[in-house]
């Protein structure tokens, strides 16, 4: 017997099992059980369904088909790690997936209630959406959410499933807060953040104690062996007995890095990781090709685009008390809105004429706003224009995903569109989760091209179009990187083609030159830019680090020597996730795979 919801509110069947018929017509008949037997059943009923993992209920619930090996670390987790677990599998190959087959799957069975997700600041989107689009699980809300930050403090007590960023859980006014609380299960996307035990991260985390807890990291050891305790030390404290003990009994000494008994090392490391490396599971992507259209500004949007960022060079400058005249996001924000179009500056513009310590610059901002306003001829529109000409009218049925940053930006390229006559459709955070997936699914059916804001670059998987088209680019390789894994990622079957447009001397041309030249970004496995960037010596925010150098240069020749020194550190960070890679797969190999 199957009984089924509304057709507007399906999501799987109700299956019911054998003699359940009989409990239904008692109900009909009004034959209740004592309150107190029916909760003493139910608690039974649940400690039967908890009692074994051999057959993961949640596979029948999700919105996608998990690879064998992704069941595999999903189900080892459960029964062997009973919860507290290292997923190290290779990046790319899907542990956040993993870990929703084990959040999924205790959800189902009732075992978990409240639930703490950790990550990176670029990723809190991105596992919101995932979880909604491919578990199910749409009743999670992030730190950013205008609901979760209007309740302050309180937010963590009153929202029982958050997203949110590490950095920011950790800061004292939250750690206070999510410290009272029990959690059911906590995830720490990106853990190898956690590797030092000194480090207010990691004592943040050990304060927390939940029931169960997943760290997620491709490299769970990156200079020596005691991060590795750290890490499972976490997880089960007293597996490796006290750092002394463990640097006795598997640390050379003399060493850091190297590990002796590495036999009953990998036995007892083996009840805490599982970890697959891609020639196991053999996931294969076709090739990406990227392309930079470098175009020169006009004339007039040249001498406004100069006149705004030395106006923002500026506000980077203190007053007589050692206060900056406008805060660096509002400068960082107008910086990258003029390299987007002059008309998404013109808001920004207008809003700081109004500032009272900006006074004596009011008239100049004012008349770089209108002058913005005014604008008509836009470079990177027409470089557009051509580029989208070339390749819907190749005679191939082609798709394209067209990203920028800002809404104001985007609603120009609407009306360009729309002169065109290209079909498109727009994707923008401001649409309900229903717009959202309808946006996608007529842009899959009929249209040509996806217009979208930076929301289409997370959580969703558009693999049915394989050439993608940066507008205006993201400070942060993160973003770039995430909007690159929207179309080249497991199902991809054509080679994907990447489009970036760069108008000379902008700060998007000087960042896309370094992440070009010194680390070939476009040739990265999706997921390697965190672990590059978490590998700098520098732990500022990459935008941070672009502002600083854009702020302080006063020549052409003084940008490119700030770029020059940014690109060699990113190129040094490189290198050293490269040793971390050799390292860990020296120190684990194919040791902890699931069978």
């Amino acid at each position: 017997m199957t009984a089924r919801v509304p057709p507007d509110q399906e999501q799987i069947p109700i299956r019911l099992l054998p003699g359940a018929e009989r409990i239904l017509q008692a109900a009909l008949a009004g034959h209740w059980s004592e309150a107190r037997l029916y909760k003493l059943r139910l608690q039974a009923e649940r400690i039967v369904l908890a009692s074994g993992f051999d057959e993961l209920i949640c596979l029948k619930n999700l919105a996608f088909t998990p690879f064998e090996y992704q069941v595999r670390a999903a189900r080892t987790a459960l029964r062997r790690f009973r919860g507290r677990g290292l997923l190290c599998d290779e990046v790319g190959l899907g542990k956040t997936i993993e870990a929703g087959l084990v959040l999924k799957e205790y959800a189902l069975r009732q075992m978990v209630s409240r639930v703490l997700i950790l990550t990176p600041p670029a990723l809190v989107e991105q596992w919101q959406e995932e979880l909604a689009l491919k578990f199910g699980l749409d009743d999670f809300i992030t730190n950013t959410d205008p609901r979760f930050r209007a309740l302050g403090g309180q937010a963590w007590a009153q929202f029982p499933r958050v997203v949110a960023s590490l950095a920011t859980a950790r800061l004292k006014r939250h750690r206070s807060e999510i410290t009272k609380l029990d959690y059911d299960l906590i995830i720490v996307d990106e853990a190898h953040h956690l590797k030092n035990r000194s480090s207010v991260s990691w004592k943040f985390v050990n304060q927390l104690q939940p029931k169960y807890i997943l760290l997620l990291t491709a490299t769970p050891v990156q200079n020596k062996l005691d991060e590795l305790y750290n890490l499972v030390t976490l997880l089960k404290p007293g597996q490796l007995e006290s750092p002394r003990k463990f640097r006795q009994q598997f640390v050379v000494q003399g060493d850091p890095r190297l590990p002796k008994n590495r036999g009953l090392l990998r036995e007892l490391l083996a009840d805490v990781m599982v970890r697959h490396s891609r020639s196991q599971v053999r996931v294969d992507l076709p090739p990406r090709q990227a392309h930079t259209v470098r175009l020169s500004l006009t004339e007039p949007e040249q001498a406004l685009y100069n006149e705004v960022s030395d106006l923002i060079r500026q506000g980077l400058v203190t007053d007589d008390q050692g206060s900056l005249r406008v805060n660096t996001f509002t400068l960082r924000v107008l910086q990258r809105e003029i390299g987007s179009s002059p008309q998404a500056a013109e808001p920004t513009l207008r809003a700081l004429a109004k500032k009272r310590l900006l006074q004596p610059h009011r008239e100049q901002l004012l008349s770089l706003a209108d002058r913005a306003a005014r604008i008509q001829d836009w470079a990177k529109v027409e470089a557009l224009e051509k580029l989208l000409r070339s390749i819907l009218g190749s005679g191939t049925p082609e798709k394209v995903l067209i990203f920028t940053h800002f809404l104001r930006t985007l609603e120009l390229l609407r009306a360009r569109l729309e002169e065109m006559g290209i079909s498109f459709v727009i994707y923008h955070g401001r649409l309900s989760f229903s717009d959202k997936n309808q946006a996608v699914q007529d842009f899959e059916q009929r249209a040509q091209v996806l217009l979208s804001t930076e929301a289409a670059g997370e959580g969703r998987n558009l693999q049915f179009c394989r050439t993608m088209v940066n507008f205006d680019l993201p400070w942060n390789p993160l973003r770039i990187e995430q909007r690159v894994g929207r179309i080249h990622r497991i199902g991809q079957e054509r080679p994907v083609r990447i489009y970036n447009l760069s108008a000379r001397g902008t700060v998007e041309d000087y960042i896309l030159d370094i992440l070009d030249r010194k680390l070939n970004m476009f040739e990265l496995v999706i997921g390697e830019m965190d672990m590059i960037l978490g590998h700098m010596s520098d732990e500022r925010d990459f935008e941070e680090l672009v502002l600083e150098v854009w702020g302080r240069s006063q020549t052409p020749g003084d940008l490119q020597a700030g770029f020059e020194h940014l690109g060699e550190a990113l190129s040094q960070a490189r290198q050293s996730y490269g040793r971390a890679q050799e390292y860990d797969q020296a120190l684990f190999g194919e040791d902890f795979a699931t069978e």
